[in-house]
């Protein structure tokens, strides 16, 4: 069964996000963001969740 036009888009949207999110993890654990701290876990906050969500409307 071919993929949706859309679900390829929401997977690549979620694979950008989670890297978003992995990269903050890792920024905030080493103690010295590059963007700060408070820019990087708004990053965090919104590209965690925003990978889930993403993730399983593209499953949808």
């Amino acid at each position: 069964m071919p993929m949706k036009p859309l679900a390829g888009l929401l997977l690549a949207l979620s694979c950008l996000l989670g890297i978003a999110a992995t990269g903050s993890v890792f920024e905030l654990a080493y103690g010295d963001p590059r963007l700060g701290t408070v820019p990087t876990m708004i990053i965090l906050a919104v590209s965690a969740p925003g990978t889930v969500l993403t993730l399983l409307m593209a499953m949808a």
